[in-house]
């Protein structure tokens, strides 16, 4: 009687033969302008979901911060009257109107850069002439300009100075993407050539290369250079001629350049000005929470400074404690 033995009587699983994958068809050429492609359109896939990401931080960022922001800039805004009415008052003495209009101009700076506020007319009457242009925002209320880079971030303050060698090397290869990426007409040229079905002796390769000049046409009318770049690449398999494989060689050096720009677009957005809104999460969560804690402290601070402005001996004894405490606003 023969017995079955299914652990002795089988081939180990490591000992089957193995199908080998099958190579990619086309030509060396081909197949780098493919995988160039592919790789362009995985990156440009990674920075849509990327700025997605960011687009809805911003709008959650701006709905929960949005309200208090608005009350502490109306409750800056409420400061201008007093202060400026005390500057008419004879109560005061020179050196206490010099601390007040710092006090006016450093809260208008602080609506300006910090909330984007229109001051213009503030800082016309109050600022010394030449120190009335719009700096850029910069604060905890809009943390796209306050963020700093992450820890491995690329530092363009420490990165070495390209020589001018480097510099126009790197000009030119743009310049030639550029021509490269907007020109269909000689790509349409050359597909037109290796396609042509008046050129077939074979009725059906003649018919299969009238359906191809089809699309190429279509693509062509279209100002389509993906579809045609795709079709080129697709151009008989394994046997395009050398000067296909050159223009290949070109438009897929140009899609390695297209990767580095798009990698830089994407450190910038993780990095950059607007890296706030790159955090997911908790720590999301905790950065809002902390900005939230700090405008509405502010407010509430500014709401009982206020009365303090509207009579002269409150505001005194306010400028006195100020000037002790070394702080010029507000």
């Amino acid at each position: 009687m023969n017995l079955h033995n299914p652990a002795t009587d089988l081939p180990a699983a490591n000992s089957l033969p193995t199908r080998a994958p099958e190579a990619a068809p086309g030509t060396p050429a081909q197949q780098a302008f493919r995988q160039a492609i592919q790789e362009v359109e995985n990156l440009r896939e990674r920075l849509r979901e990327l700025e997605d990401g960011q687009a809805e931080a911003r709008r959650r960022y701006w709905q929960q911060v949005g309200p208090l922001a608005q009350t502490v800039v109306a409750a800056r805004r409420a400061l201008f009257e007093p202060l400026e009415e005390a500057l008419l008052l004879p109560y005061f003495n020179r050196a206490e109107h010099r601390q007040l209009e710092e006090l006016i101009l450093t809260n208008a700076r602080s609506l300006q850069q910090r909330f984007g506020e229109d001051v213009a007319d503030i800082l016309r009457r109050h600022a010394p002439v030449g120190q009335t242009s719009r700096p850029e925002m910069t604060d905890d209320a809009n943390p796209e300009a306050s963020a700093q880079p992450e820890p491995g971030a690329p530092d363009g303050g420490s990165a070495k100075r390209k020589t001018k060698k480097q510099k126009a090397k790197e000009a030119a290869a743009q310049e030639e993407q550029q021509k490269l990426m907007g020109n269909t007409k000689n790509l349409y040229r050359q597909l037109a050539r290796a396609n042509h079905p008046d050129l077939e002796r074979d009725p059906a390769l003649a018919q299969l290369k009238t359906e191809r000049m089809q699309q190429i046409t279509r693509a062509y009318e279209a100002n389509d250079l993906y579809t045609l770049l795709q079709l080129l690449s697709e151009h008989a398999p394994g046997s395009t001629d050398s000067e296909s494989e050159d223009l290949l060689a070109r438009y897929t050096q140009a899609l390695r350049q297209q990767q580095d720009e798009l990698k830089q677009r994407m450190n910038e957005l993780k990095y950059g000005t607007t890296s706030a809104f790159a955090a997911t999460g908790k720590k999301q969560e905790a950065e809002l929470r902390q900005v939230k804690r700090s405008l509405r402290a502010e407010a509430e601070y500014l709401q009982r400074v206020l009365p303090l402005l509207q009579e002269p001996d409150d505001l005194r004894d306010l400028l006195r404690q100020l000037a002790a405490e070394g702080h010029d606003s507000i």
